[in-house]
């Protein structure tokens, strides 16, 4: 088994493409001429945004949306060397500041922000 991918079900995939691209400067690779699905630049595994309308075709059902009430329970772990500065680039990128930078007990720094889809996103310092 291999890591494939994650897809975060969105309304507006060019929206959530362009916002990662200017908060977490994550480079579009590809749009749909759909408009439906998209992907962002993240290296070996690729992270994928989709329409809502995706999701419930391929489930068959509806399904909480991570824009819905309080965040999901689970996120998306950016690396970085600089976290303060990545969170107040999100911040100023649209995203909600959750959690600003601190630093662990082990040496970490870790800050959580929440995307305008709704998508929960920690920045850190690498391990």
């Amino acid at each position: 088994m291999k890591f494939a991918y994650t897809i975060i079900y969105t309304a507006d995939v060019a929206a959530s493409l362009d916002f990662f691209e200017r908060a977490f400067g994550l480079p579009r690779r590809f749009l749909h001429e759909s408009g439906t699905y998209g992907e962002v630049e993240t290296g070996a595994t690729a992270l994928s945004f989709a329409q809502h309308e995706i999701a419930r075709a391929n489930l068959g059902q509806d399904y909480r949306s991570a824009s819905d009430g309080a965040p999901l329970g689970m996120e998306i772990g950016l690396t970085t060397e600089d976290v303060p500065a990545a969170y107040e680039k999100a911040v100023k990128a649209g995203a909600l500041g959750l959690a600003a930078p601190v630093t662990k007990p082990w040496g970490q720094v870790v800050s959580y922000v929440r995307c305008p889809d709704g998508t929960l996103v920690e920045l850190c310092s690498p391990m």
